[in-house]
């Protein structure tokens, strides 16, 4: 194999020329038949494979620096680099990150993991190279669907002021994780099925100058942007930035991409080298399911299905039912995301009530503050959005809706570990950042049909409601446990003594768990679902301090700033008698790998909370 022949950075130069398409086949076979079994981003990957054997062929590793957008597809680039071995534990806990990762590797520019960051990150490269009076290429690789988000053309905005080479790549598929949505779409779309315009450019200026006078003119239209390259060159809405257009390039063409990117280098300032692909090339599944195959689990090579087929519904499952009850139910229900219809579970809603549903493209910031607007019209909008990307918006959420104190409601799913995408995706933060804002109120639910009854309440209230639920299967037990919500109180599910476990959202499950073995082993134990962590129950909190020894908190959140952290607040400030453990995340980045391994690395799990809560008690009562 070709591919055998890989075995560090570069090496792709010393392969004939000849072989590149053998080479570009045996990557795609490499990675469908790796991620077939431990899961990650196929579509994005088989789609880049040419444009990333492109890039390496024209650069030197690690001198040259190539920045991934969001990094979802950099598996080829990894290949390419000498990492081969690390796909057998590819998304695992210890192995290989599913995204560019500094730590992994001198090759890897820049950690990414969220979108439209990349031409931000690689002008910053660039000011840091000029500005050691260094001269290395430095390439940031963009999908069109990132270039909906607001951030990319701010860095655009900035890097069209360049004096210097800087080779952005858009790699334009067509697709984000679902099919992109905008004016963005629409005008790449038009460059794509255009004739070749730089041909007819040079075709028309040789013509021009046969006629009398006629270099005259073509020196005339030149000198106009409203002449003959708004005439007949296509991306003019990147040259009026100030910015060099190149392509479109075939991108799966290794020939037509490594001369326009050697061309690209040789231009003195911001060049946009536009790269047409298609997403999930070379694996039939993956090209008719792009975004099933965006980030696909484990699944048969033959027929494309995941071999364990799920039989429980998950909480992003739940919640789409949830949603077109409501919309049913209530005309003014509108839901918003930021191009995830299917990973929000919004895709249902989408096709009952088109008129009310709205995919702004990847730009988190706008989603918010259009849900404003909405909710100030008079609407009830209703964000579905993961906890990792809520990061984003966070001055919208505090400026925008709570300054206000508009009815938006954010379900934020992914809250807690997510697991094999990482640290830039793990929802750890949010009832931290969240619950420090004034106005809004912060759920969470201990089970399915608690979402359903956080989401019916949430419409009732006329200010800002979060509700986070985690990624994964959604918890079933405790179902005869269903009291009525009511504004900012726990509900008491056992009541004893002794130790008092006040959970909140998926940790009620392991507080129960918690609680059963407690019981064995001869402890009075009671067991609270907190509900609320803005506001929290300080009434029951008072009880629980008067009738307990040991309060412990549970909670899938960073210990500053949580839940946890504000009961021991509350108990201290007014001197309540009982004594406060708080069990959380640690405040750090937690890396990929299985959920459950890593509850247990971070200690949440049910054993580790246990062995604390016993530790803890005894050393009370000695």
């Amino acid at each position: 194999m070709i591919l055998d022949r890989i075995l560090e950075p570069n090496d792709i130069q010393k392969i004939d020329p000849r072989d590149y398409a053998q080479l570009a086949q045996e990557i795609r076979d490499f990675l469908v038949q790796k991620i077939s079994v431990t899961g990650g981003h196929l579509g994005s990957n088989l789609g880049a494979v040419e444009l990333t054997m492109a890039l390496h062929l024209c650069m030197h590793f690690p001198e040259d620096q190539v920045v991934w957008d969001v990094g979802h597809q950099s598996y080829t680039h990894k290949l390419l680099t000498g990492r081969r071995d690390g796909f057998d534990e590819l998304r695992k806990y210890g192995g290989m990150s599913g995204f560019p990762k500094r730590k992994e590797s001198p090759c890897d520019a820049f950690d990414t993991g969220h979108s439209s960051t990349s031409v931000s990150a690689g002008l910053g490269l660039v000011k840091a190279r000029d500005l050691q009076n260094k001269d290395y290429g430095i390439y940031a690789v963009i999908g069109d669907g990132a270039l909906t988000g607001g951030m990319a053309y701010e860095a655009l905005n900035n890097a069209s002021r360049l004096k210097t080479n800087y080779v952005v790549i858009l790699n334009d598929n067509n697709m984000s994780i679902a099919e992109n949505v905008g004016g963005v779409s629409k005008y790449l779309r038009r460059i794509r099925t255009a004739q070749p315009y730089r041909d007819l450019k040079v075709s028309m200026e040789n013509t021009l100058v046969k006629f009398p006078k006629g270099e005259a003119v073509v020196d005339t239209l030149k000198r106009y942007k409203s002449g003959i390259k708004q005439l007949v060159v296509p991306g003019m809405f990147f040259e009026d930035m100030g910015i060099t257009y190149l392509g479109p390039v075939d991108g799966h063409d290794i020939d037509a991409m490594t001369h326009m990117l050697k061309e690209a280098r040789k231009i003195p300032k911001c060049v946009l080298v536009h790269v047409i692909t298609k997403k999930g090339k070379g694996f039939l599944p993956a090209e008719k399911h792009p975004a099933r195959f965006h980030g696909a689990e484990p699944f048969d090579i033959e027929t494309g299905l995941p071999i364990v087929n799920r039989t429980k519904s998950n909480y992003t499952d739940v919640f789409a039912t949830i949603m077109c009850k409501l919309g049913a139910r209530n005309d003014k229900v509108c839901a918003i995301t930021a191009a995830m219809p299917d990973g929000t579970g919004l895709k249902r809603f989408a096709n009952m009530y088109p008129d009310r549903f709205f995919d702004v493209g990847i730009a988190e910031e706008h989603a918010v503050t259009f849900a404003a607007g909405l909710a100030a019209g008079g609407m009830r909008p209703i964000v579905a959005v993961y906890s990792s990307f809520l990061q984003r918006a966070y001055d919208q959420v505090l400026h925008d809706v709570c300054i206000q104190n508009l009815p938006v409601i954010f379900a934020i799913d992914r809250a807690g570990l997510v697991g094999s995408d990482g640290e830039t995706h793990q929802g750890l933060f949010d009832m931290s950042f969240l619950s420090s804002v004034p106005n809004i109120t912060l759920m969470a639910p201990k089970n399915k049909w608690e979402l359903s009854d956080m989401m019916k309440y949430a419409l009732t209230m006329v200010s800002p409601v979060a509700i986070r639920y985690p990624r994964g299967l959604a918890y079933d037990g405790l179902e005869d446990f269903r009291a009525p919500i009511s504004y900012g109180k726990a509900e008491v599910i056992y009541e004893e003594e002794d130790i008092a476990l006040l959970a909140i959202g998926s940790m009620v499950k392991t507080a129960e768990n918690v609680r059963h073995a407690l019981k064995e082993k001869g402890f009075s134990c009671s067991l609270i679902n907190a509900r609320f962590c803005k506001p929290i129950d300080e009434m029951t909190v008072t009880e629980l301090a008067e009738n307990h020894k040991l309060i412990v908190t549970l909670e899938e959140n960073v210990k500053t700033g949580g839940f946890g952290e504000k009961v021991l607040d509350y108990v201290s400030e007014h001197e309540l008698p009982a004594k406060v453990l708080v069990i959380a995340l640690p405040d750090d980045y937690i890396e990929h790998g299985n959920v459950e391994l890593l509850k247990r690395e971070t200690g949440i799990d049910d054993d580790s909370v246990l062995k604390r809560i016993i530790t803890e008690y005894v050393g009370l009562c000695q």
